[in-house]
């Protein structure tokens, strides 16, 4: 459980530096996002989760 806590709170860090670096980009990309389909969201979230996955597992094994 301590692995998952770190994992999310080095999500937040990284979310919150790009914020903090680069505001008007993550302004456009929200905005770019908001405009696609639902689908092509969904395909970029599994298809960054799996990458995800398979980048833990390298570390890990």
């Amino acid at each position: 459980m301590s692995d998952l806590a770190t994992a999310l709170a080095l999500v937040l860090v990284i979310e919150g530096c790009l914020w903090a670096l680069f505001p008007n980009a993550m302004r456009r990309a929200a905005a770019t996002a908001t405009e696609m389909a639902p689908q092509v969201l969904r395909l970029g979230g599994v298809v960054f989760a799996a990458i995800g996955v398979g980048v833990v597992w390298l570390i890990r094994r």
